[in-house]
């Protein structure tokens, strides 16, 4: 592998900060998607594709424009989303995910899938998990 495939490539991991070989990915990723906005942003990206941030806080219902500037920063800084100025007059910006981003499709749907298999109606009086 040529020094620059392997900076290529190395750019484009993200750090691991765990020591367990067997456990360390599971808590990486854990860590990533355990921000409470963080799996929602992604969900919504993947179903919409690039929006911009007004469109993100009408499909994110419930988030504040703080938690979700800091939340896409954040993603952004992990290499997940994308931030593209579009427009400098007005500014005009867009989020996408990053190949980073896309490739927890599948995580991010199984995690969508499970809840509906699994998950109760919050007006049922039953448990929330069944």
């Amino acid at each position: 592998m040529s020094d620059d495939t392997e900076r290529e490539s190395t750019a484009t991991q993200l750090e691991v900060w765990c020591a367990g070989e067997d456990w360390c990915p599971v808590t990486s990723t854990a860590s990533l998607l355990s921000k409470k906005w963080h799996p929602v942003i992604i969900h919504r990206l993947l179903e919409h594709g690039p929006s911009g941030f007004n469109d993100l806080k009408t499909e994110v219902d419930g988030i504040s424009s703080k938690v979700l500037s800091s939340s896409l920063d954040d993603l952004e800084e992990k290499q997940i989303v994308d931030r593209e100025i579009i427009s400098e007059k007005p500014v005009r910006v867009q989020y996408s995910l990053t190949e980073h981003g896309q490739s927890l499709e599948p995580v991010i749907f199984s995690m969508r899938d499970w809840g509906l298999e699994h998950l109760t109606d919050p007006d049922d009086d039953e448990s929330s998990v069944v």
